[in-house]
């Protein structure tokens, strides 16, 4: 299909499943209806391994949404779409440019929008004068001469049309043409401006020859003393790091809160402050090591003791996961502490890209290139399974908390509804009010469930 034949066709297509719904299904048939006219028009050349992991995905983000309709299934179908439509294209970019190219495009939209001979196809003015004298104007003439005879002829022919309520809502109907155009124009027709392959060079996973030349990487500083400032600087950051970490675990293994709720306080601060740390460990890092000093034979001793600073942020790391664990296991768990969780293990994951990056030489860029797909990953973990469900299950199976407690997580509520049938009043009714929403509208997650 031609662009504007696919612009059109998904604009219909919004208009349609969006008229006088909420969202809910309607999100997901369009976004796996986005993923298969991808997937139809890719040629066989640009259908890689990625782009075929990723249309695989956009099909369960669509799905996830449908079932679910919250937050984290419509970030995973917007950014699964909008990876999956970027890689069908041939540019050589990689994936971390997808949210600046498809920023600009939107900003520019109202710009791209009247260049008609770049998403119109060419056609003569005078065919398509006639084209519509012949399609609309003479058929649209008669049809209304005959009906005006017609009516002259019968009163029930003429009272066709005077029961009938006109609620066609003209405004939404504008507001969502609008709004499906903007979306399928810039999906289907987004451009690649000449400064992204520019930029792209400074993405680069590996250094290039020039970097090889040994040469200060600050204007301001030589190799010696550049060298000698990573040797200091990451000597007294390990002594000042293992002091803390011994205080860090003191106090969070020996000391005894007063209370639950201060426990949960300090744990919070704890784990803010670790990855706090981990964030300042990487740009520390990233900071020392760039262009050729990556390359300076005289820098062992400097990477022998930021791999140590690694190895102890590693530690700390360890320690915040087992301090949640032992939160998790007096207090049951919550969306914070599972939220805890994913961000030691994406911390975890940014040390060893980290510690890779100095042991195989790699640039800065390309911790940002990997980071970006394990962001990604995250997304689309959180979208596909029920937490709230697993935690709730969790909790109810150890005796943490209570109903109230629980119905603080989101798509438990069958599971509230077989352990709490007396208290679960409330659910009962937000239940019935899903179940009552329109076809389109509907979150499948409720229309399983038997109260």
């Amino acid at each position: 299909m031609k662009t504007h034949q696919l612009i059109l066709l998904t604009t219909v297509l919004f208009v349609t499943l969006f008229y006088d719904e909420d969202m809910g299904l309607n999100l997901g048939i369009l976004g796996i209806s986005y993923a298969l006219l991808t997937l139809f028009r890719t040629p066989e050349a640009l259908r890689t391994r990625t782009f075929l992991l990723l249309f695989v995905l956009s099909i369960l983000s669509g799905v996830s949404f449908a079932w679910y309709g919250d937050f984290a299934s419509f970030l995973a179908v917007f950014t699964s779409l909008a990876l999956l439509t970027f890689h069908s294209r041939e540019h050589g970019l990689k994936s971390l440019f997808v949210i600046p190219v498809f920023g600009v495009n939107f900003i520019t939209f109202i710009y791209r929008v009247f260049q008609f001979g770049e998403w119109l196809p060419a056609i003569s003015t005078s065919s398509a004068f006639r084209r519509l004298i012949a399609v609309i104007l003479i058929p649209a003439f008669f049809i209304l001469a005959f009906f005006g005879i017609y009516s002259l002829g019968s009163t029930h022919f003429a009272g066709i049309f005077d029961n009938w309520e006109w609620n066609f809502d003209v405004w939404q109907f504008i507001v969502l043409t609008s709004l499906g155009f903007f979306i399928a124009f810039n999906f289907w027709n987004f451009k690649i401006y000449n400064f992204f392959p520019e930029w792209n060079n400074f993405l680069k996973n590996d250094f290039n020859a020039a970097h090889l030349a040994q040469k200060p990487t600050s204007s301001f500083l030589g190799i010696e003393a550049e060298r000698t400032s990573g040797i200091i600087s990451f000597a007294a950051l390990n002594i000042l790091l293992l002091i803390f970490i011994i205080t860090f675990n003191f106090e969070q293994f020996f000391e005894t809160p007063a209370s639950a709720a201060e426990l949960s306080i300090e744990t919070h601060e704890r784990v803010n402050a670790v990855i706090l740390s981990i964030v300042m460990a990487v740009l520390v890092i990233m900071f020392y090591f760039k262009g050729s000093f990556n390359f300076d034979h005289k820098a062992r001793p400097l990477k022998v003791l930021a791999e140590i600073w690694l190895a102890l942020n590693v530690i700390l790391v360890l320690s915040a996961f087992i301090k949640n664990s032992e939160y998790v296991l007096h207090l049951g768990l919550t969306y914070k502490r599972l939220g805890v969780y994913t961000f030691v293990i994406l911390c975890i994951i940014g040390l060893v890209l980290t510690f890779v990056k100095i042991r195989k030489r790699k640039t800065n860029a390309y911790l940002f290139n990997h980071m970006a797909w394990y962001f990604y990953g995250t997304v689309l973990v959180a979208a596909f399974f029920n937490w709230g469900y697993l935690a709730t299950s969790y909790n109810i199976s150890n005796n943490k908390g209570s109903f109230e407690f629980h119905r603080t997580m989101n798509y438990n509520d069958d599971l509230l509804l077989e352990k709490y049938p007396l208290e679960a009043a409330n659910v009962t009714e937000k239940v019935a009010e899903q179940k009552d929403r329109t076809f389109l509208s509907s979150i499948l997650y409720y229309q399983t469930i038997n109260y």
